[in-house]
């Protein structure tokens, strides 16, 4: 006859369904089945990866809503920061980096000056060994044409004044003409016409038959007298106190000064051939014997 033992509580406290003590322990039989020890474990059954899918899940609530607005403020933040580190540019760079660059620059700097240096002297042989006749001819030519304005012999065309002599009363003689010629002179005048003459370095005033003439050629009046040369500082001169102009108003004329940005010298002078003086050979430069 078996008696029933009770067995001792669990730890939560309930009391496991008794059992005989002819019936031997479940736990403590062996298997009898063979295939036990090479059976596979049993699979998660698919309610367990629906409910893991459903704890992966993001929900919309306050803690991820704080962290998803932290998240784009950092962003904004960060891209702020590096605009403003890129517009500084070398504002953000320490001392000795700014030395270094410094420094590179000047080494550069140095460099191209001296190919800048080279490359000019190699243009200047260049110019001087194939140009140097066509430079010489250039400058025979400017040199003739600065000889022929003041000469008279070229027409002469740029800035200056246009005086007009109005004598009603035929009271404007030679030697008033020669005062506006003189007074232009000093004011830098570089070619002057009076009428349809010339005035260079050989022109003379004076009267003949009743009539004022210049080199001969007679004038009428009114009496236009152009000049080349600053219009201010020339103007100036005629209207100085007792100059030409109150001159002239003195003696019942009137002379009008005009500026103008461009004049033409149109007269020409025919050059006298000297017949006394005589040009000096220019000195040799050989050894001396």
């Amino acid at each position: 006859m078996s008696t029933r033992l009770p067995d001792p509580p669990d730890g939560d406290g309930t009391t496991p369904e008794p059992r005989t003590a002819s019936q031997p322990s479940t736990a403590s039989q062996p298997s009898t089945s063979p295939s036990d020890s090479t059976a596979p474990t049993t699979a998660t059954p698919p309610s367990a990866w629906r409910r893991l899918a459903r704890v992966g899940r993001p929900r919309l609530t306050k803690a991820n809503a704080m962290a998803t607005a932290l998240a784009v403020l950092l962003g904004f933040a960060l891209a702020t920061q590096l605009q403003s580190q890129s517009r500084r540019g070398l504002e953000s760079l320490r001392t000795s980096d700014l030395v270094r660059i410094l420094d590179d620059q000047n080494a550069r700097s140095d460099r191209l000056d001296a190919e800048a240096r080279q490359l000019q002297a190699q243009r200047d042989e260049l110019v001087n060994g194939s140009q140097q006749g066509q430079a010489a001819v250039t400058a025979a030519r400017e040199r003739l044409d600065t000889l022929g304005i003041l000469a008279g012999t070229a027409k002469a065309k740029g800035p200056g004044v246009t005086i007009r002599i109005t004598d009603p009363q035929g009271k404007v003689k030679a030697p008033m003409l020669l005062d506006v010629v003189q007074e232009l002179r000093d004011a830098g005048a570089e070619a002057i016409q009076v009428g349809d003459v010339r005035v260079v370095a050989s022109t003379w005033f004076g009267a003949q038959d009743g009539a004022l003439r210049a080199d001969g050629k007679p004038l009428s009046a009114p009496y236009v007298v152009k000049a080349i040369g600053d219009p201010a500082t020339m103007d100036a001169a005629m209207r100085i106190p007792g100059g030409v102009v109150e001159s002239m108003r003195q003696e019942g004329a009137d002379a009008a000064v005009a500026r103008a940005d461009s004049i033409t010298v149109d007269a020409l002078a025919t050059p006298a051939q000297p017949r006394h003086a005589q040009p000096v050979p220019a000195p040799t430069t050989g050894p001396a014997p």
